[in-house]
């Protein structure tokens, strides 16, 4: 466990206050930056404890040099070793005041024959996994629990194994009756954004994906998802937070990634929020909401 500071702040539950805590559940290093850097940047300057879990090291991202696992030069133990070092500054960026690592595989992409090896994370029973989560639930007592749309459009199986994991682990508290979470988000991306960001990386000649073309299924997931949304937090005042902590991930991004030629107002638009779903909430907050603590806080 890494800590970086120190959240504040109370929920008041009848006479027991806590500490407002966040926690997101991840599949790989660079995940909490890119859907939930956002959120992270923004609660911990409020002085909310914000808690990450990272479910695998990444061992299957890239090399130096663009080196792709299987390929000569590709060290899985040195590609891991050199991500969770990139995982540790980002949250340092973020703010994030702990970050708890669980040390499984990284199962590699959804193509790819390495996710049928039996140490892949995505072949870790849901029930071993979901109970690790749940002891650091107990342990950090979060209200807010982050974790990925495992309906989604990206069906990464690492992403989908997290997913189910952590909300196994939060119907667990549930039904144990001590469980601390009050709402339950998975991220979500918004198609329109994407399709925004695809379309000025076009106009200044870069390769991207036609939108037009996407897989159909990919296509309806993410319609879908779009459609399902709740929850939409304004990002923009710590968007350049966010951007340092997905730089932090340099052997996965780049300096001269298609990200950093993304148009500054294309960016602001486009990643200037971030989305979530309920799915669950006990404090009977409003929807839509613009704040994944809303019914939580204080009154004053």
């Amino acid at each position: 466990m890494a800590a970086f500071g120190a959240g504040t702040g109370l929920w008041q539950s009848g006479i027991m206050a806590e500490t407002l805590t966040m926690m997101a559940v991840h599949a790989h290093p660079d995940d909490e930056a890119s859907s939930t850097g956002g959120v992270l940047a923004t609660y911990s300057a409020q002085g909310i404890r914000t808690v990450v879990v990272t479910c695998t090291n990444g061992e299957f991202g890239d090399a130096p040099g663009g080196v792709k696992p299987g390929q000569d030069g590709h060290d899985a133990q040195e590609v891991a070793r050199q991500r969770l070092e990139e995982l540790r500054e980002s949250c340092a960026i973020l703010g994030v005041t702990n970050l708890e690592l669980l040390g499984y595989h990284d199962s590699g992409m959804p193509d790819w024959d390495y996710k049928e090896r039996p140490e892949a994370f995505c072949n870790i029973p849901e029930a071993d996994v979901a109970a690790r989560i749940s002891g650091l639930i107990d342990r950090y007592r979060p209200q807010v629990l982050i974790t990925y749309d495992d309906q989604g459009p990206y069906q990464h199986p690492d992403h989908v194994h997290a997913s189910r994991c952590a909300q196994a682990a939060f119907a667990a508290s549930r039904k144990a009756g001590s469980g601390s979470v009050a709402k339950l988000y998975l991220s979500a991306m918004r198609g329109s954004d994407w399709r925004k960001i695809w379309e000025a990386l076009r106009e200044l000649g870069a390769e991207v994906p036609d939108f037009e073309n996407v897989d159909p299924e990919r296509q309806r997931r993410s319609l879908e998802s779009e459609q399902r949304i709740t929850t939409t937090v304004d990002i923009r005042a710590v968007l350049p937070r966010k951007r340092d902590a997905l730089f932090a991930h340099d052997s996965q991004i780049g300096g001269e990634s298609w990200f950093s030629k993304i148009p500054q107002d294309i960016a602001e638009a486009a990643f200037g929020r971030e989305s979530f779903i309920r799915v669950s909430d006990s404090t009977g907050a409003p929807l839509p909401e613009d704040d994944l603590f809303a019914g939580l806080r204080e009154s004053t």
